[in-house]
């Protein structure tokens, strides 16, 4: 049974000391999606969205968000990444079109890079959804969850 290393002697959250852990070469690889009706992902994919390019402001989204994780998620330390990659890719069917999120996220260090992951692939999301909000009130979010990541203890976890 594993234990919580974020709380101290007292109960209480602290960040986990991680000085005395070697340097590794470490990856974290996150999805999301966003549903949408049809009509919203031709308009995104023919351009036709009032606000933009929506997937190139996603995908810079997604990169600013990987290297601001640790300001927004109390414990996670600061990390230098050393590569952030994000690619999308569509589907549909009969009445719904789905932007899929797959975000691979790099770096050299004492801790792994799953949150920086997690965090790209939602804020990647977000803003797919706060571009196209206007044409379609209704989309939805989800699932995001961790793929894989490799580096550590353990060499490499496919989690699905």
């Amino acid at each position: 049974m594993s234990t919580f290393t974020h709380f101290n002697d007292q109960g209480r959250a602290r960040m986990v000391d991680i000085s005395a852990k070697n340097e590794t070469s470490r990856a974290a690889t996150a999805v999301s999606q966003v549903q949408m009706t049809l009509e919203v992902l031709n308009k995104l994919e023919e351009g036709k969205i009032g606000k933009g390019d929506v997937l190139a402001v996603a995908q810079v989204a997604g990169v600013m968000a990987a290297k601001q994780t640790s300001n927004i998620i109390p414990m996670c330390h600061p990390l230098a990444l050393t590569g952030v990659n994000i690619h999308f890719s569509t589907e549909r069917c009969e009445t719904k079109g789905t932007i899929k999120i797959e975000v691979e996220v790099k770096t050299n260090g004492k801790t792994g890079v799953e949150m920086e992951a997690l965090t790209a692939a939602s804020v990647c999301a977000l803003t797919i959804y706060d571009m196209c909000k206007a044409v379609d009130k209704g989309m939805v979010i989800g699932p995001t969850y961790l793929v894989q990541k490799t580096g550590g203890k353990v060499e490499i976890i496919d989690v699905k």
